[in-house]
């Protein structure tokens, strides 16, 4: 049986300024946990895929070039909010584009995500 995981996005790995503040964030806004592996990195499962925070002084920002990674939550307008609560700042408000509304903001240490839900 071939390995289930071959030719698939294994791991994420984000540059964060501060792995406390971005795992508080990331743990209030998605339910994430996560292991920590010195004072540097951690790393977390969001139930479909892997990832790390690795500390840095970079962002990952896509008009720098960055790949932009993108996160689904079925209310739109209430992530938006709760992104502001968290202490994200949104840099694209929500807009539409064919099957869906989506916006892109900052998390506290300064890197983009998006957030999309499909058309209510």
């Amino acid at each position: 049986m071939p390995d289930p995981r071959n030719n698939r996005i294994d791991y994420i790995e984000v540059p964060v300024r501060d792995i406390e503040a971005s795992k508080a964030f990331f743990r209030a806004l998605c339910g994430w946990e996560f292991t920590d592996w010195g004072p540097d990195y951690a790393s977390f499962n969001d139930g479909r895929v892997d990832g790390g925070f690795r500390r840095a002084t970079t962002t990952a920002v896509t008009d720098e070039g960055s790949v932009l990674i993108v996160l689904y939550f079925d209310d739109l307008d209430a992530t938006v909010e709760r992104v502001e609560e968290l202490g994200g700042k949104i840099t694209k408000p929500v807009f539409s584009f064919p099957g869906g509304r989506r916006f892109h903001f900052t998390d506290p240490s300064g890197n983009e995500f998006a957030v999309w839900s499909e058309e209510k």
